[in-house]
């Protein structure tokens, strides 16, 4: 059991901080990047928690909405495990790979795994892609998208200092924002809602001067 009294130390003031074998390094090593990087893809999925649990289960006329229910079940199954995965690899990564203490439990290939097992599941109910996805939807699948791109910030930290971690973390995290992308289809699938596709440049409107000006001469 964890037990926390006090939170300022007043050790980090001069620009340090510890990992978790006691060493200190400035708060801009490369390993703190991947820890406070690690820290803000949590912050991050608990934000889609937020907004998914949001979302009403009602419809207008007082029906229950059972789509929407599987969505929150879902996201609040799979992402809560995630954001305690998300933990144990953050500690995991506070520390030099020689320097592991014996008692923390590490992220494993069955988590790894599990990550793909559910892409599969979810890819089973959508059609194939034949256009790129723009980030954009509703506060969940908006969320979902910024989440992804910061997996991948995530993924490029921790690349700057793959040989100073299992290879297994990478692999997890390189994982993980395909999970989060195929989670974010499948639920605006399952919400009714249209994905946002790429126009190239010779079918996009161009521009919205003409747009502004007619809105003001009707008005």
């Amino acid at each position: 059991m964890v037990r926390i009294t006090k939170v300022h130390t007043g050790g980090g003031d001069s620009g340090e901080t510890s990992l978790v074998d006691g060493s200190r390094v400035p708060k801009s090593d490369a390993r703190i990047e991947v820890v406070g990087t690690c820290d803000e893809v949590n912050a991050l999925l608990g934000l889609v928690l937020m907004e998914s649990n949001r979302l009403s289960d009602t419809h207008s006329d007082g029906g229950n909405r059972v789509t929407t229910r599987r969505v929150k079940d879902v996201c609040n199954s799979a992402i809560g495990r995630l954001q305690s995965e998300l933990f144990d690899l953050g500690a995991e990564l506070a520390c030099p790979p020689d320097q592991i203490p014996e008692y923390m439990q590490l992220i494993d290939q069955e988590d790894s795994d599990r990550l793909c097992e559910e892409m599969d599941a979810w890819n089973e109910e959508l059609q194939p892609l034949e256009s790129f996805i723009l980030p954009s939807g509703s506060g969940p699948i908006a969320a979902m998208h910024l989440a992804r791109t910061v997996i991948r910030r995530l993924e490029r930290s921790m690349v700057a200092i793959k040989d100073e971690m299992r290879p297994l973390a990478l692999q997890y995290v390189n994982r993980l924002s395909d999970w989060i992308f195929v989670l974010t289809r499948w639920t605006s699938a399952r919400l009714g809602e249209d994905e946002t596709l790429w126009i190239p440049k010779g079918k996009r409107e161009a521009g919205t001067a003409g747009m502004t000006r007619r809105q003001n001469a009707n008005r």
